[in-house]
């Protein structure tokens, strides 16, 4: 029986960040945590390229860019929506997941969502490295993950 693990680890290969410029308070702090993590697993800055957009809707055209061009072995996604008054979070935060799964799903290249969807800017902080931890850390080692067991899938035959 073969048990295909992913490692943590990449020694080879470029990785993408896809960031929100809206809630910077919040994202660039999910960033910085997605970029340390990258660095403490062997993915030095040269093997990353980080991609800022407006806002979290306009996330999965840009990961779905970087996954189509063959460059890059995974692309974390990293945004916050807030909820406000109105639904209009409820829109956004769905589009966003199901254009990024149909972008893994197409392309074959592991994209997290690491996009926060909280009900106020407290709890969006405290995902961010406060109390509840830092979920650009937890999108990071997904990629990782993933893009370690495909390798592993595709040596399989």
């Amino acid at each position: 029986m073969r048990d295909i693990r992913g490692q943590l680890v990449a020694t080879e290969g470029r990785f993408g960040i896809v960031v929100s410029r809206f809630n910077a308070l919040v994202t660039d702090r999910l960033m910085d945590a997605a970029c340390a993590t990258f660095a403490a697993h062997g993915v030095g800055e040269d093997r990353l390229t980080v991609v800022r957009v407006p806002g979290a809707f306009e996330i999965p055209l840009a990961a779905h860019k970087l996954a189509e061009s063959g460059d890059y072995r995974g692309v974390v996604c990293l945004g916050a929506v807030i909820q406000g008054e109105t639904t209009h979070h409820d829109y956004i935060n769905q589009q966003v997941a199901a254009g990024l799964m149909q972008t893994m799903l197409s392309t074959g290249v592991p994209v997290s969502f690491g996009i926060l969807t909280c009900q106020t800017l407290d709890q969006a902080l405290n995902r961010a490295g406060g109390k509840a931890g830092n979920k650009g850390v937890e999108a990071t080692l997904a990629v990782l993950e993933m893009a370690s067991v495909l390798s592993q899938i595709g040596s399989s035959q």
